[in-house]
């Protein structure tokens, strides 16, 4: 199984999932980094790692479609089964996922469906909640709407800061998110209409 990364950022999520792979707890390839951002820290572990890292800017495309179209036929290049979103900072079309049905991962800091968006950290963190955590799910046409496979809760103590929070909820996402690939590469996932069913 080949595995695309979507990631904008420092790559963190990116580096569990590769020591995942490497240690064969996830039986697939990571075969290609698709980036947006030509500074992101993720574009570094890429090369340490010796993986490929394809760089798509929207600016560099006259349409959202022109645009996708081009990540679309290099996934297709790389024969890439499965795509994981890891801190990816822009919103796939409905056009994207009807080509990737049910084969598009993404990792949420808060339980869904409570604090969805960009800030579920800082949302979870300023609302004031006892518990908060981790979701890796399905996407769908939806922001973070996608069917549930994993989540776990992080508890939030008083003298928890919004930096302390960010720190648990990252450790959980690093162990949560490689577990819930592997469930998919062993094929052990059974999608029910919005339940996800796991094997044994």
């Amino acid at each position: 199984m080949n595995i695309a990364v979507f990631a904008s950022g420092r790559g963190t999520n990116f580096s569990a999932i590769l020591r995942a792979v490497e240690k064969r707890k996830i039986k697939a390839k990571i075969a290609l980094l698709v980036c947006d951002d030509p500074e992101a820290g993720v574009i570094l572990r890429a090369a340490k790692a010796g993986i490929k890292t394809a760089l798509f800017l929207r600016k560099d495309y006259l349409s959202r479609e022109a645009f996708e179209g081009a990540i679309i036929q290099c996934l297709k290049g790389h024969n890439i089964d499965l795509v994981v979103l890891a801190g990816y900072m822009r919103l796939l079309s409905v056009d994207f996922l009807r080509h990737y049905r049910n084969k598009v991962l993404n990792i949420h800091p808060s339980l869904l469906p409570s604090f969805k968006g960009a800030e579920g950290i800082k949302d979870a963190f300023v609302y004031g909640v006892k518990v908060t955590g981790v979701t890796v799910h399905f996407v769908d046409e939806e922001m973070d709407h996608g069917p549930i496979i994993l989540q776990a809760p992080v508890i939030i103590e008083e003298t928890d800061t919004k930096a302390s929070l960010e720190q648990k909820i990252h450790r959980l996402e690093h162990r949560l998110y490689p577990e819930a690939i592997r469930l998919y590469a062993q094929g052990k996932l059974k999608l029910e209409g919005r339940k996800v069913k796991i094997g044994k």
